[in-house]
């Protein structure tokens, strides 16, 4: 299975998730193009299962709530 990274947006702060070896990738909160060799790394697991729970984690550690439509 492939390693799969959390990285900050560079413009917004938003987390999300990235394939190791991935070059860019587009923010799903802003729309920014991020270069994922420049992109601060906040965790890394070893699947894209455990990378979800653990971006799940950090996102209710900084606040963000789970909005019901």
């Amino acid at each position: 299975m492939a390693t799969t990274l959390i990285v900050k947006c560079p413009k917004c702060g938003g987390l999300m998730m990235a394939a190791k070896g991935q070059k860019t990738k587009l923010c799903p909160y802003c729309g920014a193009r991020v270069d994922m060799t420049k992109a601060q790394r906040v965790a890394s697991a070893s699947n894209a299962f455990k990378a979800s729970a653990m971006l799940k984690k950090l996102k209710n550690e900084q606040g963000f709530e789970k909005l019901d439509y």
